[in-house]
């Protein structure tokens, strides 16, 4: 399937295991297919996209804040969005992002349904707590959304699709993103999925530019 290059998109930058990407999953879709937008995930590598947001320096929260952050506000937004959420840190949450950051890149360069398989790796991660670098548990979110895991496993990890994982990362570092996940439309940032409904009405209405 080819895309119009003149169909308007919504940027996508998120990683692989965010949760609140998840949460935010099927908003952003029914958001896309209403205003007749097309999304492109921008998937990144997040350690290195937050080190720089930081200053150079790793996130360090306090307690506090990560039961409230990664806590209450997840078990919050879930229910509200109505998208099943486990209430503990994932198991696998540590595992490395390029084998299903890279099985969505490939998926949309080839123009299979990277929305469906994206939201299916996110809902595995935190629905099921399943492992985002786990072949068995990936093969089911490639089934759940109708593709092919082998060809998918086989194109994730090639030079191409790896350099585009790269440079998805390198470009949230140059556009200043700082965190999972951001939307831009048509040059305005969006961060956080609490923000969709603001991106929403930047589509039919854009907001007026910040002063300089």
């Amino acid at each position: 399937m080819t895309e119009n290059p003149d169909t308007p998109v919504i940027e996508y930058f998120y990683s692989i295991h965010s949760a609140f990407a998840w949460i935010g999953a099927r908003k952003l879709e029914d958001i896309a297919k209403a205003s007749g937008r097309r999304i492109i995930h921008k998937p990144f590598d997040f350690i290195p996209v937050i080190t720089a947001a930081n200053g150079g320096t790793y996130l360090n929260i306090s307690d506090a804040r990560m039961k409230y952050f990664f806590g209450r506000e997840i078990d919050r937004w879930a229910e509200y969005r109505e998208q099943p959420c486990i209430h503990t840190r994932p198991k696998w949450h540590d595992e490395p992002q390029a084998l299903a950051s890279g099985m969505v890149l490939a998926a949309q360069a080839q123009g299979l349904n990277a929305d469906a398989l994206s939201r299916g790796i996110l809902g595995m991660h935190w629905r099921d707590d399943g492992n985002i670098n786990g072949r068995d548990d990936l093969t089911r979110a490639c089934q759940a959304a109708g593709l092919d895991a082998e060809h998918l496993f086989q194109a994730a990890l090639t030079p191409e699709i790896q350099a585009q994982f790269k440079a998805c990362t390198d470009e949230a570092i140059t556009r200043s993103v700082f965190g999972s996940p951001t939307y831009v439309v048509d040059g305005d940032m969006f961060y956080g999925q609490d923000h969709l409904e603001m991106m929403e009405r930047a589509i039919k209405q854009p907001f007026r530019s910040s002063p300089k």
